[in-house]
C-alpha cells in the first residue's frame, strides 16, 4: 500500500532523471482527479485552476501555493487573477512530468481546501464577534 501523495515529499531531481511512464502517469493522474494533463510545446505539465471569491483571495491562495513550493524546493507556474489562480506544475530539469509533480498537486490541492475552511471559520468568529459588539443591522 502506498502511501497518498499529499503524504509524501519531493526528492531532489537533476536533469539526469527520466520523466515518469505513462502506465506511472495513469496511476498518480487517478490520484489528483481535478487536474489536466496539457501539452504545451510539447512538454506535458499537470495544471489546475481554481476559484475564489476576489482577488486578495487569488493574491492569499497564490502566497500559499508559493510558501508550499518553497518547502518542498519546487515551483510551480502561477497565474493570479481576480477570482481565480491557475497553477502549472512540471519539472523543468528534464522538461516533463515527474512524480513530484503529482504529489505537489495533490499538496496543492489539500492547500487550497484547507485555507477555505480556515478562512470560513474565520469569517464565522467575526461575524460573531460583530454581532456581539454592535447591532446586527451595522454588520
Amino acid at each position: 500500500m502506498s502511501f497518498p501523495l499529499s503524504n509524501q515529499s519531493c526528492v531532489p531531481c537533476s536533469g539526469n532523471v527520466s520523466p515518469i511512464s505513462d502506465p506511472e502517469m495513469t496511476e498518480l493522474k487517478a490520484q489528483i482527479p481535478d487536474w489536466q494533463i496539457l501539452q504545451d510545446q510539447g512538454i506535458p505539465k499537470l495544471q489546475r485552476q481554481y476559484a475564489v471569491k476576489n482577488f486578495r483571495q487569488a493574491l492569499q491562495f497564490t502566497q500559499r501555493v508559493g510558501e508550499l513550493a518553497e518547502q518542498e524546493n519546487h515551483h510551480p507556474a502561477i497565474l493570479t487573477e481576480w477570482g481565480k489562480v491557475t497553477v502549472t506544475w512540471w519539472t523543468h530539469a528534464i522538461a516533463g512530468l515527474h512524480r513530484n509533480d503529482f504529489i505537489m498537486a495533490a499538496k496543492t490541492d489539500i492547500n487550497f481546501f484547507s485555507g477555505r475552511l480556515v478562512n470560513q471559520s474565520q469569517l464565522l468568529e467575526e461575524e460573531a464577534s460583530c454581532r456581539l459588539t454592535i447591532k446586527e443591522s451595522d454588520c
